[in-house]
């Protein structure tokens, strides 16, 4: 079963369309348990950090999803997903985070001189792999995905960082360890491309 981890904080039906249109069925699941018996878990995510984070420490949900990534099995974090997996975030405050991959999240500083950058960074953008990853296959470097977001990952570890994009200096679009991945575009709304990530994750 591929699942997708419904928090009370995510985009959930686009994610599970685009897999329709790929003919592959994704389940919307909200307990503790039905994460454990998930075959593949994406973790969307639209909203603040520590809201977030809240909610699936309250539902039981952060266990659970720690405990799958622990059986080795895929998983996908998109946008807020993303930035979920790591230690901690700086939205409004400091706030602990998953913890499954080491490193942070911060807000872009683009909107101050001499960027003069807007923020959130909305739109299409281009995306360079950086390192062989399996959601990268037959994707052509400088390929435009659909980004919405104030904030980006940091890993402690530069080698997690499977692509990167620009946005008033490059910064992280992508990560892969092992099991774990994550990209901080919509793959849900970036229509061909998009399509071609999810393909790649619903064929692990």
């Amino acid at each position: 079963m591929l699942a997708i981890v419904d928090y009370s904080m995510g985009n959930l039906r686009s994610v599970q369309k685009a897999f329709e249109l790929l003919g592959v069925e994704a389940k919307i699941i909200q307990s503790a348990a039905d994460i454990r018996r998930a075959d593949k878990l994406i973790l969307p995510g639209v909203g603040a950090f520590a809201d977030a984070i809240a909610l699936l420490e309250s539902s039981g949900q952060a266990d659970a999803i720690k405990d799958f990534i622990n059986t080795q099995r895929p998983m996908l974090g998109i946008c807020l997903g993303m930035q979920l997996l790591m230690e901690k975030g700086y939205e409004d405050g400091e706030h602990v985070g998953l913890g499954i991959l080491p490193g942070d999240c911060i807000r872009f500083t683009v909107d101050h001189p001499p960027a003069n950058l807007k923020v959130p960074h909305m739109g299409w953008n281009s995306v360079q792999p950086r390192e062989q990853c399996s959601l990268f296959k037959d994707v052509a470097p400088g390929t435009h995905y659909y980004f919405v977001h104030s904030y980006f990952v940091r890993p402690k570890d530069a080698r997690q960082i499977a692509a990167t994009s620009d946005y008033g200096g490059e910064f992280t679009a992508a990560i892969c360890k092992d099991n774990v991945m994550a990209v901080q575009f919509h793959p849900e709304k970036s229509q061909t491309a998009g399509r071609v990530i999810l393909k790649n994750f619903a064929a692990l």
